[in-house]
């Protein structure tokens, strides 16, 4: 199954690999060239198709639970001073996607999107500690009564050149449910509440809609 966000990419790119194959097989001869142009032009294809892959998750929808919004593996867990939102401390748990990973953004809890905004900006790498603030993102606020609100924010990386997020003001959403995507690799943050139990360490590989991130005791 593949996400929504991929068909015209792959749409585009299934028949540029057939015009490839017909044209290296056409006006190739030399037949080890030949062969090797048409699987660096298969394994381009099948990368397309990987990225934008979209694997069915069943949600064990849990209040008080914080799941992980994507895949990826966690490389921050920490207490900042949130400026944009909350403008105070906050826990930041980040999840740093690469390329070979499902770029599915998905709702970490159920509630309320009390706020939702794109902010345009650079395409530094994801791991840069100025990408959270300087890079194009997007941010989302979610409240419900367990947990009150957390903050997600989608950020483009350096081949991420676009970031797709279904989350608007004012309505409920359901964790696990589908919230956006990034295309071609990227990072989520989460901002926690102080106090908040976290249940994932550092260099932990996190499954979008499966992983518990943090617990509410």
């Amino acid at each position: 199954m593949f996400h929504k966000e991929g068909y015209k990419i792959i749409f585009i790119s299934l028949v540029s690999f057939i015009a490839a194959i017909i044209l290296i097989d056409k006006f190739i001869d030399i037949s080890w060239l030949k062969m090797a142009l048409q699987l660096v032009v298969l394994f381009f294809f099948v990368m397309i198709l990987q990225f934008f892959r979209n694997p069915k998750r069943i949600v064990s929808l849990n209040e008080n639970h914080i799941i992980a919004p994507v895949d990826g593996k966690v490389v921050v867990i920490e207490e900042v001073f949130e400026a944009e939102y909350f403008k105070d401390k906050r826990l930041q748990v980040s999840i740093f996607m690469s390329p070979i990973n499902v770029h599915v953004t998905r709702y970490a809890i159920s509630g309320k999107i009390n706020f939702s905004k794109y902010h345009p900006g650079k395409y530094l790498v994801a791991w840069h500690p100025k990408a959270s603030t300087e890079n194009e993102r997007t941010t989302i606020v979610v409240e419900n009564k367990t947990f009150g609100e957390i903050l997600y924010r989608q950020i483009a990386g350096a081949l991420a050149k676009r970031i797709i997020n279904y989350a608007e003001e004012g309505t409920q959403v359901i964790q696990g449910e589908d919230a956006g995507f990034i295309k071609f690799g990227s990072r989520v943050d989460l901002y926690l509440p102080l106090g908040t139990k976290i249940a994932v360490k550092l260099n932990d590989k996190a499954v979008g809609g499966k992983t518990i991130i943090a617990i509410k005791e």
